[in-house]
């Protein structure tokens, strides 16, 4: 006589394997192709249509560009078909594609406009890094 609980563990295995595989591809169908936005661990921000994704986050996204904000200034630099890696993967995040993206104050300037914004924020930065440094003395915390 067969040993009918190998049976029940055999059917049972198979039946998670099936809803696992079918989760995977619901997630596929309602995913693809939808406009996502992608945060990196070095805090870049990257936008695009995705194509492909698997268990470890690796992404590729189609059409993709590096969203850069400065204040109030941003720029969408074109990327083209761009692979991710999923360990610098912090956050996917699906966009709305009928509500606006940005807010209203927002101004789209070139890219030559925001890296130069972009380095003057950074010098701004490690300027006041120094100086602070150059006051610790005074225990103002």
């Amino acid at each position: 006589m067969k040993n009918m609980s190998s049976d029940v563990n055999h059917v049972t295995t198979w039946l998670l394997h099936m809803y696992w595989f079918l989760w995977i591809l619901k997630a596929h169908i309602f995913l693809i192709p939808e406009k996502l936005i992608v945060l990196l661990r070095d805090g870049r921000k990257l936008l695009g249509t995705l194509c492909s994704f698997d268990q470890f986050a690796n992404v590729v996204l189609q059409g993709a560009c590096e969203r850069v904000i400065v204040g109030e200034l941003y720029c969408d630099v074109p990327l083209g078909l761009y692979v991710i890696r999923g360990e610098n993967v912090v956050l996917i995040g699906e966009l709305d594609r009928e509500k606006d993206e940005l807010p209203a104050h927002m101004t789209c300037v070139s890219e030559a406009e925001i890296r130069k914004a972009e380095k003057a924020e950074r010098e701004a930065r490690d300027l006041k890094g120094s100086m602070r440094k150059r006051m610790e003395f005074l225990d103002f915390d």
